[in-house]
């Protein structure tokens, strides 16, 4: 499997070799609506917390008596039907959303996203490229380069750390710099168009090989 690859300047150099197991499977949609709910869930942090009955001040004493009254029966002033009683079925921040993941599951889903877009030619490699310092300006006109101006939002994925990258186009609000060590199927699927580096490339077609 062949593909085009392009110099800092956006021109055509020649061609790479992808590895049919990142780039070349069918699609899975239900792998991938089943990854990225657990990836979301496993992000989540809930934030809001209610009181229930045992959590809610006072109520020890029972209101009034169990007979005699002609009024119906209470234990306590703090029941959930009560003014100013504990909240029933409410949210709890100590609720646990976490779900399991497994690895091979989640590498074949994102290779499976990975396929997709290289299928409809949202994905392009580039040689590896640096800055010799930090500029927003430049790194904006290298995207508009190398997308073409044709873009909603891009990913470009690095195979090295190159801190003058990241923090040239950190400001850019369609575009995100992720090391190809931490890209996930999340970014993937959130992003329109992907931007390969040549090392990013052969670092993931490694990570392909090891995990065979």
């Amino acid at each position: 499997m062949q593909t085009k690859i392009y110099n800092q300047a956006g021109e055509e150099t020649g061609t790479v070799t992808l590895p049919e197991s990142v780039f070349g499977l069918a699609q899975n949609s239900d792998l991938v609506h089943q990854i990225r709910v657990s990836m979301l869930a496993n992000a989540r942090r809930p934030v809001a917390h209610t009181k229930d009955r045992s959590d809610v001040r006072g109520g020890g004493k029972k209101p009034w008596r169990q007979k005699g009254t002609g009024r119906a029966r209470h234990g306590s002033r703090r029941s959930p039907i009560w003014k100013g009683g504990g909240v029933s079925h409410g949210p709890r921040k100590d609720k646990i959303y976490t779900q399991k993941i497994n690895s091979g599951m989640a590498k074949k889903a994102l290779h499976t996203v990975l396929s997709s877009k290289f299928k409809t030619g949202q994905i392009k490699v580039i040689k590896d490229f640096s800055l010799e310092k930090v500029s927003t300006k430049k790194f904006a006109d290298w995207v508009a380069q190398v997308a073409e101006n044709n873009f909603t939002s891009l990913l470009v994925v690095l195979g090295r750390s190159e801190k003058n990258i990241f923090q040239s186009g950190r400001n850019l609000s369609k575009v995100k710099i992720e090391n190809v060590s931490q890209l996930n199927i999340l970014d993937v699927l959130k992003f329109k168009k992907i931007v390969f580096t040549e090392s990013a490339l052969a670092g993931l077609a490694g990570r392909a090989k090891l995990n065979k």
